[in-house]
């Protein structure tokens, strides 16, 4: 994917340097794409920035997405556990940029929505999914899951299934192999569907 370049640098970092000069914390080139990791407080300059400079255009919002880095054993580009990338999309130049920034537990994050309010889904999925808040944009109860669902199922460290679901009201769910049943389409012993399953 072309992208626009100055003196040797993507135009976005050198524009983002001129006019917020402490805003990216490093610039990462990874497989032809390239993410700029911000503190929290700097994200919603940054993502400003992008979107109204007319010499960019960043004015479509693809997603942002969570990612849980607590047991993640090689080099991080963030200190904080927890990462949100937002990914961009200038259709000016085709290009796409990523914006990272990263948190601990109960440290919250800006939200995206006062620039582009497609990240109001987005930021409440990662909200729901990994215990990452965004102020501005805060849930009232879950946004996925069941209202009285514990915990945050995307984190590293929530039970991978086996275990019974622990609900708030001190109930506890079934556990996977408790309602585990064959259906079409699915996998079971090495085989994809059979006659008695699937029908066919």
């Amino acid at each position: 994917m072309s992208y626009p370049v100055r003196e040797g640098e993507r135009l976005e970092v050198v524009l983002l340097r001129e006019a917020l000069p402490d805003a990216i914390l490093k610039v990462k080139e990874d497989r032809g794409e390239t993410f700029l990791c911000v503190a929290p407080s700097n994200v919603v300059a940054v993502l400003t920035f992008l979107r109204d400079d007319s010499e960019l255009d960043y004015a479509y919002f693809s997603e942002c997405l969570g990612a849980d880095y607590s047991t993640w054993p090689g080099e991080r580009d963030l200190p904080g556990r927890f990462e949100v990338i937002y990914n961009l999309m200038s259709l000016k130049h085709s290009s796409r940029i990523f914006v990272k920034t990263s948190v601990d537990e109960g440290t919250s994050i800006p939200t995206a929505t006062t620039v582009y309010a497609g990240a109001e889904y987005p930021e409440r999925e990662i909200a729901d999914m990994f215990g990452v808040t965004f102020t501005g944009n805060e849930l009232e109860g879950r946004f996925l899951l069941p209202d009285d669902w514990v915990g945050f199922p995307l984190r590293k460290d929530f039970p991978l299934g086996g275990e019974d679901v622990l609900f708030d009201g001190g109930d506890r769910g079934p556990a996977v192999e408790d309602i585990s049943m064959p259906h079409a389409g699915s996998s079971f012993e090495g085989k994809t569907g059979s006659e008695s399953v699937s029908g066919r």
